[in-house]
């Protein structure tokens, strides 16, 4: 048993010592991640299209819920932790990138009928103002999308996952990052086809994002304004 031991902590010593590495790899890779929001820095973030899902979801006859994704959007976000109410984003979404893995269905959806993206090729949502602060990090928008040429209010709740610099790879990059929901009937934008035979009209918006900063070596700093 005595001189097994050895062999056995040889055998261990290697597997043990790659799970500390690991354990480091995530606070190597973003040095100085915060998820207080008011250590965040303030200023002009624009999206990480790498790391970026939108996700669109409607009720099909109570059966199950559709699910797509738009693959081609993009936003900016003004952002200001100390005064959260004065942040704002705005994102503009090309309807052709729609996708749900179904390439016939697809077409049909982005017809005349549905989307018609052929006359209105965009969608664009612009935030307005805070409208309730659910908690630390976590706030609900007034906001207004705009889709097949009609715009109409559509809140958004946004929650602040963290941010930091991501160090891998170079050069660093200093990133935050957020989880969104919204809802808003599609008969408001005049897609309201087979609403009358039970389709679902209510779309859920599910949105996960990163967006990027200027690259800075400093630790972020606090600001009142931009």
């Amino acid at each position: 048993m005595i001189t097994t031991l050895p062999k056995i902590l040889g055998r261990s010593l290697p597997a043990i010592a790659g799970a500390v590495l690991l354990s480091g790899c995530d606070r190597m890779m973003t040095p100085d991640f915060e998820t207080e929001i008011t250590e965040i820095r303030s200023g002009q973030f624009t999206l990480d299209p790498n790391h970026a899902t939108l996700l669109w979801k409607l009720n099909h006859l109570g059966f199950s819920t559709l699910t797509g994704r738009f693959n081609e959007f993009d936003a900016s976000l003004d952002f200001d932790p100390e005064n959260i109410g004065n942040s704002s984003v705005e994102v503009i979404i090309d309807i052709a990138g729609f996708d749900m893995n179904l390439p016939e269905f697809e077409e049909e959806l982005l017809g005349e009928n549905y989307f018609n993206v052929a006359q209105f090729p965009q969608a664009i949502y612009r935030t307005t103002s805070l409208a309730e602060v659910i908690d630390e990090n976590t706030y609900i928008f007034d906001g207004e999308l705009t889709l097949r040429g009609v715009t109409a209010p559509v809140p958004i709740e946004v929650t602040f996952n963290g941010g930091g610099r991501v160090a891998f790879p170079p050069p660093p990059v200093y990133t935050i990052g957020f989880s969104a929901r919204a809802s808003f009937q599609r008969s408001t934008f005049g897609i309201d086809r087979f609403v009358s035979f039970g389709v679902g009209d209510e779309i859920e918006l599910e949105i996960h994002v990163e967006f990027q900063g200027e690259a800075r070596s400093a630790q972020p700093t606090k600001s009142n304004a931009f």
